[in-house]
């Protein structure tokens, strides 16, 4: 669907303007499959503070403005990954880009674009159906595999060993890397950047014993393969996941045979 020409700014003047705030445009993509034909961008003028997240404008918008706004939302501090949206035109949580660091140079008008992450399809406005995502996610099987009688204790690991897979454990699905691929865009049987982070995470797990298991589905045309190196899902990781460097181990390890 492509995106009509944005007409016309909705009232905001029911907005609290707080001491010190300024105003800003945001443009946010809106669709309303009941409605719409396809979507379109709407303009607000919303009064924010500096330190104000895109998240609270959202919110105003929403609070005071159109109560049908719709997107995803949770723990607002960045550890649900649930509001994953393109911010002028870059993957981000809605919850951890400031004002401050969006507002234009010398006194112009900031304008802020919002719209839902690619490679998914939109449900309504930001929200889009992340089920594809989550499909992909179970297919790698990401949770720990082991054989054989249960250990009395716990299961014990050298700290070199965690260390190992330490940075892909810190996924939150959050969607931003795999909707921020354009072979993900291209081609939606890809399982994607965060899918492929997910089965590194136990592949490299020296008390995991299903890593042959997840290497055999990930060695398939629509598996570590498709990867481009573009490092698109890399910048876009709000957790700082070196996203791409484990795409890669994951392809070395299916070229040796070994982990």
């Amino acid at each position: 669907m492509t995106a009509t020409v944005y007409e016309g700014v909705n009232d905001t003047s029911q907005i609290p303007a707080p001491e010190g705030s300024v105003t800003i445009t945001v443009k946010i993509l809106r669709f309303n499959p009941e409605i719409d034909d396809e979507p379109h961008w709407e303009s607000y003028d919303v009064p924010a503070l500096p330190t104000d997240r895109v998240l609270n404008l959202l919110f105003n918008i929403k609070n005071y403005v159109d109560g049908t706004l719709a997107f995803r939302r949770s723990c607002a501090h960045g550890i649900c990954g649930s509001d994953a949206m393109q911010i002028n035109g870059i993957n981000r949580l809605a919850c951890k880009v400031l004002v401050k660091d969006l507002l234009a140079k010398e006194g112009k008008q900031t304008t802020v674009t919002v719209a839902p992450i690619k490679g998914l399809p939109t449900m309504k406005d930001l929200y889009v159906d992340m089920e594809p995502f989550f499909e992909a996610y179970r297919a790698v099987k990401p949770y720990l595999i082991a054989y054989g009688n249960e250990p009395t204790r716990e299961r014990v690991q050298s700290q070199a060993d965690r260390d190992r897979f330490d940075d892909t454990t810190k996924c939150i699905l959050c969607a931003a890397c795999t909707s921020s691929c354009p072979v993900y865009w291209s081609d939606g049987s890809y399982f994607g950047p965060a899918a492929i982070v997910n089965a590194h995470r136990f592949i490299f797990d020296s008390r995991d014993e299903g890593s042959e298991e997840r290497l055999d589905i990930l060695n398939d045309a629509e598996g570590v393969w498709r990867c481009r190196t573009t490092f698109n899902c890399t910048d876009a990781c709000p957790r700082g996941i070196q996203v791409t460097k484990a795409i890669q181990e994951v392809k070395r390890a299916l070229l040796f045979k070994r982990v």
